[in-house]
């Protein structure tokens, strides 16, 4: 198969150049479900981009009549931010201009007060696909209206014409995949949405935090969050419906980096789970693995980061994955203070047990900085 290729203009600057994103559309001989992926959201956080290369490579052996529906695909999906530099370090989570971060400012459909409690009332008899078809027109009718504010003398902000722009390309998706990875150090993991967790085994990463709180800001949140509201309005209906729509953020590895190992599962996932939504039909897939694998769901109330105490040095800090208990010593802070003391080490002890997920790249902390991450396993 050969992608069609469009080059999608989102903002000219000063200097008369014009930022662009790419869409790379596979489109197959079947009708079938569409999976929108997307990478780089966040300046750092490159290691999506190579993933969806080598699915691009992957899919162009492929014959269309392997593919049921079509699958978009969208590297450096945010131009400003993968270019945003500090001396040597890439930056890029928070928009330079208005300070935004860039995964925090998406539309989200329910938030417009369109009343889906009476929607769901008038859908109650129809069959699932048909239900799908009416509630994205109804979405897609709500966001033309929004996005008309670009063309009026006052315009919007650039955060806003983004973000349309982003969304656009995905909302008659049914499956949205975006790829992130740790702004510091991590390893590879899954969030999840309450309800999908069967679907998540199928990326074959053991670790996820499962979403009980969100507020739909973010672009796998604003994606989906109507769509779980609607699932929601039909059950307080006495009507059971599950419509097949899903929402992924997938965190491959560290910022600034493109690390073999987590490209390798990146891809492998990806393709798994597209075989198990039946959008593939690839010899082997889903793999075998899938059935058996086992899924570690952290609620997202009991991810705890733990932030210094004190201004200084950090040594003696766990490794990056590793199971840790109550109590344990997780690192230490060497702090020299100018109040005419000797140096000082400060212990930071586990303050429950779990996997440490998430670590910083920088060992020089100031008081209150970020030094790591933790996905517990039970409360405090």
């Amino acid at each position: 198969m050969i992608p069609t290729i469009s080059t999608i203009p989102i903002a000219e600057l000063a200097s008369g150049d014009i930022l662009s994103i790419q869409v790379y559309k596979f489109v197959g001989a079947k009708p079938g479900k569409k999976a929108y992926l997307q990478a780089n959201l966040h300046g750092a956080e490159i290691v999506g981009n190579a993933v969806i290369a080598q699915l691009i490579e992957f899919l162009k052996t492929l014959d269309d009549t392997q593919l049921a529906g079509e699958i978009w695909l969208v590297p450096t999906c945010n131009p400003l931010g993968t270019n945003q530099r500090s001396h040597h370090f890439s930056s890029g989570r928070y928009n330079h201009y208005d300070g935004k971060d860039w995964n925090r400012i998406f539309w989200d459909y329910e938030k417009e007060g369109e009343d889906i409690a009476e929607f769901a009332k008038t859908q109650l008899d129809l069959e699932p696909s048909q239900i799908r078809q009416n509630y994205r027109q109804k979405i897609k009718n709500c966001f033309d209206r929004a996005i008309e504010k670009i063309d009026k003398p006052s315009s919007v902000s650039f955060s806003d014409r983004y973000r349309y722009h982003l969304q656009g390309l995905c909302l008659d998706a049914d499956y949205v995949l975006d790829l992130h990875s740790s702004t510091n150090q991590s390893i590879d993991y899954l969030y999840c949405f309450q309800g999908q967790e069967e679907s998540a085994r199928y990326f074959l990463l053991d670790a996820s935090i499962l979403f009980n709180e969100y507020d739909g800001n973010a672009f796998d949140e604003a994606f989906l969050k109507s769509w779980l509201a609607l699932e929601s309005e039909f059950e307080k209906l006495d009507r059971t419906l599950k419509l097949d729509v899903e929402s992924w953020t997938i965190e491959l590895g560290s910022g600034m980096q493109i690390d073999p190992d987590s490209v390798f599962r990146g891809v492998r996932g990806i393709k798994n789970y597209l075989a198990y939504k039946q959008i593939l039909d690839i010899s082997g897939f889903p793999l075998y693995q899938s059935f058996s694998q086992k899924v570690e769901f952290t609620p997202k109330s009991r991810v705890k980061g733990y932030y210094s105490s004190r201004g200084g040095m950090i040594r003696s800090r766990v490794d990056l994955g590793t199971c840790i208990q109550t109590g344990q010593l997780l690192y230490q802070i060497l702090c020299f203070n100018k109040k005419g003391r000797l140096p000082e080490i400060i212990d930071v002890r586990a303050e429950a047990s779990g996997r440490v997920f998430q670590v910083s790249t920088n060992h020089a902390v100031n008081e209150g900085e970020y030094v790591l991450g933790v996905m517990e396993l039970s409360d405090k």
